[in-house]
């Protein structure tokens, strides 16, 4: 590799590997802004169901359902509805020790649940996470199932979204006790549908019908999951996927809100094998898992006339004779994107690639493994920034034989100080020649002056991973750490503003300019293990390298003061063993690093002399 001749060789390593790491984190703090969420104003407004559907949707408009069971459905034609009386309908309730919620009867939808153990915000007495919500009330959100018609059988022969069922057994809806709904219509047809629930967040959707009458019917099952406008606190983050998700036979797919094609033009997807489909939020997940994919079809479109979005399954249409009956189970998740709990409906229960709902990113070959590793230390340590530490000297532990070689090299360079300074002052102006020699000296010692960039290298995409694991996973929301860090996932509360809580005002909002300012203690301990690292070497000769080492630490340290407190602990950690394991290591190859000496060098005063 050949290098600029006027610039120390050791020099020159340290100072492009911390360039190139300024530029990336340069770069990531450009493209990637701490988000903030977004209010999405409403869209629902009054009007008559007999309106066409390109005007507004009445309040009570509920998603788009299958209106027919033959092949040509697009499953994009609306319903029409009646006047929607969700909130006046008779509802059953929901209890399990995760959820709280109920299910309406009229369309026997799931549009009433909240999560137990999670709060909107870190005070004690905030409300708990509302996931689905009813027609009528902000961001409308539900699932609902029912039977499309076929071979002749009108719509209102069929339980649609507006059907009020009746409630046939059970009283509460908890994993002890499932509920049955029933339904006749009238002429020959005998609708059943039973609804379970386990512990955690998965319901099972027994649908049946029974014919009764003297002809044939032809009916095919499916489920809708619907948003009415987008999410509440939808995030709009760039390293973060929110909107639609499904697996069709192995292969992910992911649809951004703004990416969701217009009801009608948008594509039926055939499932041959395995599958499922649903909405991903930041931290909580609907989704619909057709118990026998086979045959299915799933489709994710949006009906911009009502701005409602929603993904369907479809399953296999079936005939009935007189006389015959069928049944059919979907399982509906609605819940928190629980690592665990994901896991083992994966693992155990057969959800295909279920932990795919977490968003893993492009790295998902070193995010996984860096997650499932966090959370066994979380598990152990029971802390999870102790877990952070702990995964930071484990990864360090890995890239020490790197770390090795890379800090015995730098101490040889510092032992071929005199010999490379010989050879520059014989060669003079003549840069080949000094270029030769240099190698040849390089050479003949065994000495890589690039290889102290190697590690610093390596660090870059575990740094993004880690990034990208403490933003997108549930464990790290709300994660406390010691004293003031109530939040790893969010930055560090304490402000220099009001000297860190000691003056009786309130710190600025994050997110603000004053909180990227007036930085926490976490930022400003990050810049300190910069800087003491830092001084492990003289600091260069060249004004212009001077400059730009002293201002790094504290540039850095204004930078990650508003990234989340979970990677900064981790930065910290790692300078701290850096720092460490280069000492102990150029000590041991005879180099003794005067960080003492360094550090009072960096405060003297220049001699008149030395500033002409």
């Amino acid at each position: 590799m050949k290098w600029p001749m006027a610039m120390d060789e050791q020099n020159k390593n340290l100072l492009l590997a911390t360039v190139l790491s300024l530029v990336v984190v340069v770069l990531w703090f450009v493209l990637f802004p701490p988000p903030e969420p977004e209010e999405v104003p409403g869209t629902s407004t009054a009007q008559s169901d007999a309106q066409p559907q390109t005007q507004s949707a009445p309040t009570g408009d509920v998603a788009a359902v299958p209106q027919s069971a033959g092949s040509a459905d697009t499953n994009a034609t609306p319903a029409t509805p009646d006047a929607d009386g969700s909130s006046d309908a008779p509802r059953v309730d929901i209890d399990t020790p995760t959820l709280t919620g109920s299910i309406s009867l009229r369309g026997g939808r799931v549009d009433d649940l909240m999560l137990k153990k999670y709060r909107e915000t870190l005070d004690p007495g905030a409300p708990i996470v509302t996931l689905l919500s009813p027609i009528g009330s902000d961001h409308a959100y539900y699932a609902l199932f029912g039977w499309a018609p076929g071979g002749g059988l009108a719509a209102d022969q069929v339980p649609g979204a507006n059907t009020v069922w009746s409630l046939a057994s059970g009283q509460t809806l908890t994993p002890q006790t499932p509920v049955v709904l029933s339904w006749d219509n009238g002429s020959g047809l005998t609708f059943r549908r039973e609804m379970a629930v386990d512990e955690k967040s998965m319901f099972t959707i027994t649908q049946s019908v029974e014919n009764t009458g003297n002809d044939s019917a032809t009916i095919a099952p499916y489920g809708v999951l619907a948003r009415h406008g987008e999410p509440r606190d939808l995030k709009n983050f760039f390293i973060l996927h929110e909107g639609a998700i499904s697996i069709v036979d192995g292969q992910l797919s992911e649809t951004d809100y703004d990416d969701f094609e217009p009801a009608g033009q948008h594509e039926n997807i055939n499932v041959s094998d395995t599958g499922w489909t649903g909405f991903t939020d930041h931290y909580w997940m609907t989704a619909l898992i057709p118990g026998e994919a086979s045959g299915a079809r799933f489709s994710t479109f949006q009906d911009t006339s009502r701005n409602i979005y929603q993904t369907n399954i479809k399953q296999q249409t079936q005939t009935l004779a007189p006389g015959q009956s069928t049944a059919i189970s979907t399982r509906l998740f609605a819940g928190a994107k629980e690592w665990d709990s994901i896991r083992e409906y994966q693992n155990q229960d057969g959800v295909t690639k279920f932990l795919d709902s977490i968003d893993w990113g492009w790295f998902f070959f070193l995010t996984k493994p860096i997650f499932a590793m966090l959370h066994w230390l979380n598990v152990v340590i029971g802390n999870m920034g102790w877990a952070i530490i702990a995964l930071t000297l484990i990864i360090k532990a890995a890239l020490l034989p790197l770390a090795y070689k890379s800090y015995v090299s730098m101490a040889k360079m510092k032992e071929l100080q005199p010999q490379m300074q010989e050879i520059k002052e014989k060669a003079g102006d003549d840069r080949q020649k000094l270029q030769k020699e240099m190698m040849e000296l390089y050479k003949k010692e065994k000495v890589n002056p690039a290889s102290g960039c190697l590690p610093i290298l390596l660090q870059i995409p575990i740094f993004f991973s880690l990034y990208k694991v403490i933003f997108v996973t549930l464990e790290l929301r709300h994660a406390p750490w010691i004293g003031w860090i109530n939040d790893l996932s969010a930055p560090d509360p304490s402000s220099l503003y009001n000297l860190w809580g000691i003056m009786p005002w309130a710190a600025p909002e994050p997110g603000s300019i004053l909180a990227l300012i007036f930085i926490g203690i976490l930022p400003i301990c990050l810049g300190v293990s910069m800087w003491l690292q830092q001084k492990l070497n003289p600091a260069p000769t060249d004004p212009t390298q001077q400059m730009i080492f002293a201002w790094m630490p504290w540039v850095f340290m204004f930078m990650l003061g508003s990234f989340a407190s979970g990677l900064v602990v981790y930065w910290i950690a790692n300078n701290v063993i850096t720092f460490s394991q280069q000492y102990l290591i150029m000590r041991s190859q005879g180099y003794n690093p005067d960080v003492f000496g360094n550090i009072k060098s960096g405060f003297k005063k220049k001699t008149g002399e030395e500033k002409k």
